[in-house]
Order: structure tokens, then C-alpha cells, then sequence
């Protein structure tokens, strides 16, 4: 999760007109997480082998590879422009710094990086409603290696956000398990939001499918502790008064609640912004209680809270189903941020 508000591209907006409401979907089982699987996927994002994952480094790779492996065990489409990887040119400056590229002429005479997406993709089962696509991702990328804190420098981002990146897994093996939802489901760990949204932004430049087609976007972030504020086994979602969403997840029963840190803007702090900037309805669940761990060496495997985690991925697989099965998600009115 950024500490700041970046500076966004401002894309035309491309939304279609709101679809029919489908019949109430009716209750459908899928596949337990177990608490296991989701130790054994974190402990391998976060793991000091994968350097804090820093965006174009050899972790940041590995993580990706290993992502993709994920994608490929559960079946999912590959939808990257090389397998499941969408690659993601950046500008290295003279002083080092790393900047986006929004096309691929801004790399013309620039000495250039390449980093990655991974996207894949579950084709919906209704005939009627596959065409309409619900977007679930995370970002995979941290801090890297940096300064030494208590003799530890690698930033491992268990909580930012290797726990998101486990919530998106576990949402695609699920789904995949079947039955199919009605609508697709594109599933997608970007690079880059730690600088900026870098990955977010070339994947909606260059977006895999035709983006009109995206009708809700639900991101996970940092969901690997409890907030003590609304309990363990428990979520917030960020711009609950602006959309539908919550509401349905709520009306569901599902253990998520409007955002209980309104001042800390979280709704406009990830890499949902970009999308709900060019209207599509997007929000992020997450459960970060602004524990002192973050961005800091200590947010690692040893402070995740398992069983916490377990149960937020079990209502994330739940708030996805109901997004791919259910009625489209919609603005309320006023809801839908203007970009700057």
C-alpha cells in the first residue's frame, strides 16, 4: 500500500451501460481454504529468498514465476502477452530512478527495465453473462533490500502484500475448483504500485481484455493481521458509501464493513483508484489495523496472524462468487471519484 496519492493518467472512460440484474444466484459450495495451504503460499512470498520483492530485481521475478506456477496448477487461462506475464517496460533515470512508461514509445532512447504482470483468466459458465468480466487483483511487489533495521534488512511485505497476492490465489483455485462462476473472472498480480501504480497503469493501457467489458474490481490488501477495531476473522472495505458492493456483502452475511480509518483515504491509496478513476466500480478489502510493522523489516511470516487470514480469504472467495454470480455492482450517486 502507497503512503501517498499518485499521480494518475488520465484515461478516457470506458464503461457500458449497466447490465440487467441476473436471478438471485443460489448458494454455491466451494472448496475450504485450509490454514496450511495459506501458511505455505505466504511463507513462499515472503520469503528472504525473495529479497522484499522490489520492483525489477531478480526477487521480484521469482515471486512472479512462482505466481504464475499458481495460475498455471489451478487451470486459469494465461492472458500476459508472453504466457501469463504481461511485460512491463520501465524508465531507468541517470540518477537511478525508476519511472513508468505509458507506451512503448516513451522508451524510445531511454534505458529501460522490464518487469511483469501476471494475469490469468477463468472463463464465466452462463452464455449471457461471460462477456462481463470481474476483476480481482493484488500487487506483488515490495521494498526490496534497504536499510538495516535490528539486523534484518530485507523488507519481506508478508502483510503489504504477500497476503493479498495469497487471497488472489486462493480466490482462483477455488473458482476453478467449479462450478464456474457466471461471469469471467481475470485475475492479476501487478508490479509497481510501491512506485506508483507502475504495473496498474500499463495493464489498463494494455488491457488483456476489452476493459468495458470489467464490471467490479475488488482488490486485496494487506489482510494478513487482524484490526482491532472491527475483529479477528474480519474485513473492512474501503469507499463502502460509494458503490453497491458493500451493501451486497453485507446483505450476504459475509464478516466485511465500511472502512474504520476514513481519514487515512485508503479508497484512494492502491491500485483500485486507477481503475474506479475510468469509472469502473473499485474497491479494496483489507484488514490493516496500522500496525508499526509497516514498511518495516518486521512485517514478515513470524507476525502474520494464520487463522485471522484464513477466514478473511474463505469471505473473499464468498464476495467473489457473489460478484461473479450475482447483481452488477453500481455507483451511488456522487460515488464515482472525478479525475484530477
Amino acid at each position: 500500500m502507497t503512503r501517498y496519492l499518485p499521480l494518475l493518467p488520465l484515461f478516457a472512460a470506458a464503461c457500458a451501460s449497466p447490465s440487467a440484474a441476473p436471478a438471485a444466484p443460489a448458494p454455491v459450495p466451494v472448496p475450504a481454504v485450509s490454514e496450511a495451504w495459506v501458511r505455505t503460499t505466504l511463507s513462499v512470498l515472503a520469503d528472504d529468498s525473495m529479497q522484499g520483492r522490489r520492483t525489477a530485481t531478480p526477487g521480484a521475478a521469482k515471486a512472479s514465476r512462482y505466481i504464475a506456477a499458481q495460475m498455471k496448477a489451478v487451470g486459469l487461462e494465461p492472458l500476459g502477452d508472453s504466457g501469463y506475464f504481461q511485460r512491463v517496460p520501465i524508465i531507468v533515470r541517470a540518477n537511478g530512478r525508476l519511472a513508468p512508461a505509458r507506451t512503448a514509445a516513451d522508451t524510445v532512447g531511454q534505458r529501460t527495465v522490464t518487469d511483469v504482470n501476471v494475469v490469468g483468466f477463468l472463463r464465466g459458465a452462463d452464455p449471457a453473462l461471460r462477456g462481463e468480466v470481474i476483476l480481482v487483483d493484488a500487487h506483488f511487489d515490495h521494498l526490496g533490500i534497504g536499510p538495516a533495521v535490528n539486523g534484518d534488512s530485507i523488507y519481506n511485505g508478508a502483510d503489504d502484500d504477500a497476503s493479498g497476492v495469497t487471497t488472489v490465489l486462493a480466490v482462483a483455485r477455488a473458482l476453478a475448483a467449479g462450478p464456474r462462476p457466471r461471469r469471467s473472472v481475470l485475475f492479476v498480480t501487478t508490479t509497481g504500485e510501491e512506485l506508483g501504480l507502475f504495473g496498474t497503469n500499463w495493464l489498463i493501457g494494455h488491457f488483456p481484455v476489452p476493459i468495458d467489458s470489467v464490471k467490479a474490481n475488488l482488490e486485496t490488501e494487506m489482510i494478513g493481521r487482524p484490526d482491532t477495531l472491527i475483529g479477528a476473522g474480519h474485513a473492512w472495505l474501503t469507499g463502502w458509501e460509494r458503490t453497491t458492493m458493500g451493501p451486497m456483502f453485507k446483505a450476504a452475511g459475509l464478516p466485511i464493513v465500511a472502512d474504520p480509518h476514513p481519514s487515512e483515504q485508503f479508497f484512494m491509496r492502491s491500485d483500485n483508484i486507477a481503475f474506479a478513476m475510468i469509472g469502473i466500480p473499485a474497491q479494496t478489502l483489507s484488514s490493516y489495523g496500522l500496525h508499526a510493522d509497516y514498511h518495516q523489516p518486521s512485517d514478515d511470516l513470524a507476525h502474520a496472524d494464520i487463522p485471522h487470514m484464513t477466514k478473511v480469504i474463505a469471505a473473499a472467495i464468498d464476495a467473489v462468487r457473489l460478484l461473479a454470480d450475482g447483481a452488477p455492482v453500481e455507483w451511488m450517486p456522487g460515488g464515482r471519484p472525478t479525475p484530477r
